[in-house]
């Protein structure tokens, strides 16, 4: 049961995000029938596997959730901000009753069980309509004789049909066959109830623990074919389910075709999950087609023919089946692996790279040419694994960017704004591991974006700006980063109230000039704000300080770009992946370095005459650079010729001098002791073939140091030059 509760719960989780979705979208102004349909669908499959599972908790709660979307769906209610509220509030309470379940709790706490009756409370008060009462459970018999014996009006036209056939391990994984009649019920009325058991064996032959159950149902309802299909949906994959529907109009048949799964079919099985014909319709037509040999014509114009259905739906089943083969190619199949087994799979490629490594070296030094062309080529096999492992840990980051809806919607309406979030880039894929790690520095951002940044509608609207703020999440890749910004068209960050609350805490020296970044960087600083009051939102100093640390912990940075009145932007650069990365080698003296293929763009040799203190021309362009020489304090003579890699971080370049350039080289990222945290300029160690150790360079680090020493001998200068004047 721990492993059914695993997979339940890791779905049903699935289900509530694409529901809080939905709900949100309806909010918005998307109010079709399709979204609601998706919702309701959500609702229905977490209450259904839930009762498979045995979680009476979350089945109970979720069915009442589910009878006020079904209310809606039938327009019996008109849907409101109050019902949306309520609706999620419900989502959340799932949520809260999935984590407990996590946690060994199967039924729930007193306090999570009041807390459980207030939104059940809630979401009663919209349906003024008396709930009907689930079935009993009962054995089979009674289920069956209760649907006989309801007498009434026996007319079947306006009736569903449902023919199922359950597979042999339905019973194996848990289901009982009853269940899904009881949940059936939920959705209308079962009026002919037909058992079948044609696959039963002798009782020799009988495995006990398999179902040879069929039902043939005639089922009396105003829900979707979907809704119907959801009831076994837990089952679906293991047998043998039709549903024909009523009154069956030829739209409705090509409806029905187009929303079937992309998956191959042959044209009868087409019409056949449609609707459009019986299983013993295709059967006997197949059948005659086989009897007339050569001359039979093809089964769709056999079926037409025989009026058994239309020549539009048979056209629309072999669109359809061409449509699927042509997209065949390109079908992907998902399959979940846990992220522990992905994990070893990129340590040990790793360690797959540094062997491959050492046996480059060892072949180069032995001068076989053979030996030399063979690890050369298994060089590169390593390099098109590691390429193909990596890939496997890339997601995108739109899922994470999604969460903030719920937070900017909530919060927003807390504080009294009107508040919209716009999110670009959402399809900007990363490693999973960073995307693990980020969402608390985002999480931190936008609230801040929310509370401090958006100004209240009153005072938008005196300055002459929109009522509705805006709040951009945006994502895109630059020189091998991934670059995430929050963007907000508030107030702006006031630089002077920033500096003159640093002096009052001590934080800079009075008369100490700073420059703009200087004076934004003040803001991460534990325990600094600058907000007059301190709201449960924000105020206290708290968070964003952590933010930096935890961006800085992933090799990352963070730059505040702010204009006052028009807004801020909070700009944070990671790296792709956390595990292996092409890197340029270099050496200074006896140590090595590795700089980031992604960050370099192009090497030179560095001359005394194109340089003028840490400057270098370029070509005309003034390049700060730094000498790692002096930066990590190397000693020894200098070599007869000094090299500069010029490299590009978040639109800036700068150079970096060392004395040899040895080529590119596979790197795998080793994570430096916290003995080595504070240490800038330098993000991580790796492993050379030889079996020493290099350092990996940060370059966002060197080029911000580059650029501020630069920036603080100008200032210097204008200094002198202003006393001297």
């Amino acid at each position: 049961m721990d492993e059914l509760h695993n997979v339940f719960i890791q779905e049903a989780r699935e289900q509530l995000t694409a529901m809080e979705e939905g709900l949100l979208r309806m909010e918005q102004g998307e109010q079709d029938e399709d979204t609601l349909n998706a919702i309701f669908r959500a609702a229905h499959t977490i209450k259904g596997g839930a009762g498979v599972v045995e979680l009476h908790a979350v089945e109970r709660f979720t069915h009442i959730l589910e009878n006020l979307l079904d209310r809606l769906r039938n327009g019996d209610l008109e849907l409101n901000e109050a019902m949306i509220s309520a609706l999620l509030q419900g989502a959340d309470h799932i949520g809260r009753l999935l984590d407990g379940v996590t946690q060994g709790e199967l039924e729930p706490e007193a306090e999570l069980l009041a807390a459980g009756e207030a939104v059940a409370a809630l979401l009663r008060s919209f349906d003024a309509a008396k709930e009907n009462p689930a079935p009993a459970a009962g054995t089979l018999s009674e289920c069956a004789s209760s649907v006989e014996s309801a007498g009434g009006d026996t007319s079947i036209s306006d009736c569903w049909h449902i023919s199922i056939r359950f597979g042999q391990d339905v019973l194996r994984m848990g289901m009982e066959p009853l269940s899904f009649l009881q949940f059936l019920q939920n959705l209308g009325e079962i009026v002919y109830l037909t058992t079948i058991h044609e696959s039963m064996p002798s009782s020799d032959e009988m495995d006990p623990e398999a179902c040879y159950l069929g039902f043939e149902i005639t089922f009396r309802s105003q829900a979707s074919k979907d809704a119907i299909e959801n009831v076994f949906a837990f089952c679906r994959d293991e047998s043998e389910l039709h549903i024909l529907p009523p009154y069956s109009k030829i739209d409705d048949y090509l409806a029905l075709i187009e929303q079937l799964p992309e998956e191959p079919m042959l044209i009868g099985e087409i019409l056949v999950k449609s609707g459009a014909i019986t299983q013993t319709d295709l059967d006997g037509a197949l059948h005659r087609q086989q009897a007339s040999g050569q001359t039979a014509p093809p089964l769709g114009e056999l079926l037409i023919e025989e009026r058994r259905v239309q020549p539009e739906v048979v056209a629309a089943a072999a669109a359809k089946q061409k449509q699927v083969s042509e997209r065949k190619a390109a079908d992907l199949r998902l399959i979940r692996v846990q992220a522990d087994k992905l994990d070893q799979l990129i340590d040990l490629v790793g360690e797959l790279v540094i062997a491959g490594a050492s046996a480059s070296l060892q072949a180069q030094q032995s001068g076989q040419a053979s030996l030399v062309e063979t690890v050369s080529i298994l060089s590169r096999l390593v390099e098109d694994i590691r390429d193909s492992a990596l890939q496997l840990r890339m997601v995108q980051i739109g899922e994470t960017f999604n969460r903030f809806n719920r937070v900017v919607r909530d919060t927003s309406k807390e504080l009294g704004k009107d508040i919209a979030l716009h999110i670009n880039g959402a399809e900007t894929e990363l490693d999973k591991s960073v995307v693990e790690k980020i969402g608390d520095p985002l999480m931190h951002l936008v609230r801040n974006a929310l509370d401090h940044g958006i100004e209240s509608p009153e005072l938008r609207k005196a300055r002459g700006k929109p009522l509705k703020g805006n709040v951009e999440l945006n994502a895109y890749h630059d020189s091998g980063n991934i670059v995430i910004e929050v963007v907000d068209d508030g107030g702006g960050i006031d630089v002077e109230k920033i500096y003159a609350k640093a002096l009052e805490r001590g934080l800079v020296q009075s008369g100490q000039i700073l420059s703009e970044n200087e004076t934004l960087n003040l803001l991460f600083e534990a325990g600094f704000s600058t907000a007059e009051q301190v709201s449960n939102l924000s105020g206290r100093g708290v968070g964003m300080d952590v933010v930096k640390r935890n961006i800085q912990s992933l090799r990352g940075s963070l730059e505040v770009k702010t204009e006052l009145g028009a807004g801020s932007r909070f700009v944070i650069r990671l790296p792709l992946t956390l595990a292996i990365i092409d890197g340029f080698l270099t050496s200074v003296g006896a140590a090595s370095y590795v700089i980031p293929l992604d960050n370099v763009v192009e090497c030179l040799e560095l001359r005394e005459v194109d340089t003028r203190g840490h400057m270098l021309n370029l070509r005309g362009e003034v390049l700060p650079f730094i000498r790692l020489r002096e930066r990590f304090n190397e000693q020894g003579a200098l070599p007869a010729r000094e090299n500069v890699v010029v490299v590009a971080a978040g639109g800036q370049k700068a150079g970096i001098v060392v004395d040899q350039l040895l080529g590119e080289f596979q790197t795998v990222i080793k994570p430096l002791g916290d003995l080595f945290k504070f240490l800038r300029g330098i993000g991580g160690s790796t492993i050379l073939g030889s079996g020493e150790v290099a350092l990996i360079l940060d370059v966002q680090a060197l080029v911000h140091l580059a650029g501020e020493r630069e920036e603080r001998q100008h200032r210097a200068r204008l200094a002198v030059a202003s006393i001297e004047s």
